[in-house]
C-alpha cells in the first residue's frame, strides 16, 4: 500500500511541474502585480477641497490639477516635478472636472461644469503658467439630452429598460488626438464630444457630437457615466469609462460603435495608457489603481486606503479620481468626495486636507 502511495505522489508530483514549470520559467507573465505603497506627493494648500481633473506638462513634468468644489471657489494648481506650489488661479465657483494639456501651445483646457451653479458648462483653456491674461474661453457645450433607453438582457431570459433623464451638461474628461482634436465626454448625456482644431477655432468653436450611445450614460453609482478617455496607441478606439456601471467601454473610431472592454472595476473614473500598453484606470470607490491588458483582464493594482492619518489628510487613496503618467510614475488626485446623505458611514467626511498620491509603475516583466 505505501509503494502505490509513494508512485502516485511522484506521478502527481510530476503531472504539476510539467504543467507549472513552463510558468515559472517564464517568469511573472501570468502573475497579478499588486503593489498597496503610496506617497503624498502634495497637499493642497489650507481651504482648497476636493482635487479632480489632473494633466502635466510634457516638456518639464510640472502638473496641474482643478478642483470639483461645488459653491466653492474652484481652482486650477500648478506644482512641479517634486511636489512644490508654482502657482494657483480661480475659475469661480463652477466646479471643474477634466484637465487635459495641449502640448503643442502649452496651454491647459479645462472642463466647467457651470450648469451645476447655472452659470453655462463650457470648455475654457489657460496658459501654462497659469496668467490671467491668457484665460480664454473655448466652446459651449451643447445640450443634446440623454441618449436613447438601454435594453439590459438578464440570465433567465427577460430583460430590463433603462431610461435615462439629463437635466445638466457635464463635461468631464478630455483628451486629445495626434492631430490636435479634442474630445470630451459628458457624463449626463452620455455623449462624446468633439472639437477640431480648438486653438484655431476659439472663442466659440462647433462641437460635434462624436458618439450618444446609451452605454454612455449611467443609473448606477455614482451617478456619472462616461468619465475618463484614453487612446489607444494606433488612435483607433478611444477608451472611455463608465463609473456608475463600473466599466470601460472601446468606442471604435472607424465604425463608432461603442463596446464593453471591461467589466467589475469598482469606479471606473479617469484613464491613462502608459509606454507598454497597459491601461490604467482608477478605480475611485475601490481606493485603488487597476491595470489592463489588450483583453481588458486587470494585471495589476496599486494603492490602498489605510485610514485618516492626524492632519487630516487620507493615508494612501481615498476616491482616487484622475491619473496621470509622468515618466516611470503615476500620479492620483485623491477626489476624498463624500457621495451619501448620511453622517458617519464614509472615511471622506473626516478629510480636512485633500493630497495628490504618487506611485511607481510596474516595468516590463513584473
Amino acid at each position: 500500500m505505501t509503494r502505490h502511495l509513494a508512485a502516485m505522489a511522484f506521478a502527481l508530483l510530476a503531472c504539476i511541474g510539467a504543467v507549472t514549470g513552463p510558468a515559472q520559467a517564464d517568469g511573472r507573465s501570468n502573475r497579478l502585480y499588486v503593489d498597496r505603497d503610496v506617497d503624498t506627493f502634495a497637499v493642497l494648500p489650507e481651504g482648497v477641497r476636493f482635487p479632480e481633473g489632473i494633466t502635466a506638462n510634457p516638456a518639464n513634468g510640472d502638473l496641474y490639477v482643478g478642483t470639483f468644489d461645488g459653491g466653492a471657489q474652484n481652482k486650477v494648481l500648478r506644482y512641479n516635478r517634486h511636489g512644490r506650489l508654482l502657482g494657483q488661479r480661480d475659475f469661480g465657483i463652477a466646479p471643474l472636472l477634466g484637465l487635459a494639456f495641449d502640448r503643442a501651445h502649452s496651454t491647459v483646457y479645462v472642463t466647467v461644469v457651470g450648469d451645476f451653479v447655472g452659470t453655462g458648462s463650457r470648455i475654457q483653456r489657460i496658459g501654462a503658467s497659469l496668467d490671467p491674461a491668457t484665460l480664454r474661453d473655448v466652446a459651449t457645450i451643447p445640450a443634446i439630452g440623454a441618449p436613447l433607453p438601454r435594453v439590459a438582457g438578464n440570465p433567465d431570459g427577460s430583460s430590463d429598460t433603462i431610461t435615462f433623464g439629463s437635466g445638466a451638461r457635464v463635461p468631464n474628461a478630455m483628451t486629445f488626438d495626434s492631430h490636435g482634436n479634442l474630445y470630451i465626454s459628458d457624463s449626463f448625456q452620455g455623449a462624446i464630444f468633439k472639437i477640431a482644431n480648438p486653438q484655431g477655432c476659439a472663442p466659440g468653436c462647433s462641437v460635434q457630437t462624436l458618439s450618444h450611445d446609451p452605454l454612455l450614460a449611467t443609473a448606477g453609482f455614482p451617478p456619472f457615466g462616461a468619465n475618463g478617455l484614453a487612446f489607444n496607441e494606433e488612435e483607433s478606439s478611444l477608451f472611455v469609462a463608465n463609473t456608475g456601471d463600473d466599466r470601460v467601454l472601446r468606442l471604435d473610431m472607424a465604425t463608432r460603435e461603442v463596446s464593453i472592454f471591461a467589466e467589475s472595476i469598482n469606479g471606473a473614473d479617469g484613464l491613462a495608457f502608459d509606454k507598454q500598453g497597459r491601461l490604467w484606470v482608477a478605480a475611485n470607490q475601490a481606493d485603488e489603481v487597476v491595470a489592463l491588458d489588450a483583453n481588458g483582464k486587470v494585471v495589476a493594482r496599486l494603492g490602498e486606503f489605510r485610514g485618516i492619518r492626524r492632519d487630516g489628510t487620507p493615508d494612501g487613496l481615498l476616491f482616487p479620481a484622475s491619473p496621470v503618467i509622468v515618466g516611470n510614475e503615476i500620479f492620483v488626485t485623491n477626489l476624498a468626495l463624500p457621495l451619501t446623505g448620511s453622517a458617519g458611514d464614509e472615511p471622506e467626511e473626516e478629510v480636512t486636507r485633500w493630497t495628490i498620491s504618487r506611485m511607481r509603475l510596474p516595468q516590463r516583466g513584473n
